[in-house]
C-alpha cells in the first residue's frame, strides 16, 4: 500500500469518527453566523448543503455523508423548527440574508414540530406506563413472598437431651451444660458451694446456678 493510499484511508477513518451531534458542533464552529448550538436558531438558505459540500470539500474531518446527516439532524431539531415562522429570514454560511420562510414552509415546519413533540410525549407516556407496571409487578411479587414466608410452618426446635449430674460429679474445671431461663448453654464450673455452683458461660459471663440446673 502506497503512502498516498495509507493517507487516504486514514483520512476516511477520521471522517467517520464524529457523531451527528459532534458534526453539528463542528459546523457551528466553522460557520458560527449560520449554525448555532443554543439560543434562537436561524432558518438556513435553501440549497445550503451544496454550499457546505463545496466549502468543506477538502476538509479532513467531515465527509458529504456526515454533512448531510448533520444537516438533517439540525433542521429536524425543535429549536430550528420553531424558528421557521412565516417571514423569517434565511441565512447563508456567512450569516447573510438568503430568502425568507413562506407560508407553506412555515406550516410544514409547525406540523413537523407538533408531530415530533407528540411522538416524544407518547414515548415518555409509554415509558412511564412500563415503569409503573414493573413497579406494581415487583411490589406484588414481594408481597406474595412475604405472605408465603408468614404462612410457612415453623420447624419446632428439637429439645436438647440433658443428663443430670450427681452432686458429687460436679467439680471445679468441669465442662457442663447449664439451664439459664429457657435456654441451655455451655459453661465451665469455677467453684462449688453447698447447693450452688459458680459457672462461667462461653460468652464470658459468670453466674451462680443451683446444682440441679447443671447437666452433662
Amino acid at each position: 500500500m502506497s503512502e498516498q493510499q495509507i493517507e487516504t484511508q486514514t483520512t476516511q477513518t477520521a471522517k467517520t469518527t464524529m457523531s451527528v451531534k459532534e458534526t453539528i458542533a463542528y459546523l457551528a464552529e466553522k460557520f458560527p453566523l449560520c449554525f448555532s448550538l443554543e439560543g434562537e436558531a436561524k432558518p438556513l438558505k435553501i440549497g445550503l448543503f451544496q454550499d457546505l459540500a463545496q466549502a468543506l470539500e477538502n476538509d479532513e474531518k467531515v465527509s458529504k455523508t456526515m454533512i448531510r446527516q448533520a444537516m438533517r439532524g439540525y433542521t429536524m431539531g425543535w429549536r430550528y423548527l420553531n424558528a421557521c415562522k412565516e417571514g423569517a429570514e434565511r441565512v447563508d454560511l456567512e450569516g447573510k440574508p438568503a430568502g425568507t420562510i413562506d407560508a407553506a414552509q412555515a406550516e410544514h415546519a409547525a406540523q413537523t414540530l407538533a408531530e415530533s413533540k407528540k411522538i416524544v410525549a407518547e414515548r415518555k407516556a409509554q415509558q412511564r406506563k412500563t415503569e409503573r407496571k414493573e413497579f406494581f409487578k415487583k411490589k406484588a411479587l414481594e408481597e406474595k413472598k412475604a405472605v408465603k414466608k408468614a404462612h410457612r410452618p415453623k420447624v419446632a426446635k428439637k429439645a436438647e437431651k440433658l443428663t443430670a449430674l450427681e452432686t458429687s460429679e460436679i467439680t471445679k474445671g468441669l465442662t457442663v451444660k447449664v439451664k439459664v431461663g429457657s435456654s441451655v448453654q455451655n459453661a465451665t464450673v469455677l467453684a462449688v458451694e453447698k447447693q450452688e455452683a459458680r459457672v462461667q458461660l462461653t460468652s464470658g459471663l459468670t453466674l451462680n446456678v443451683t446444682l440441679n440446673s447443671i447437666f452433662s
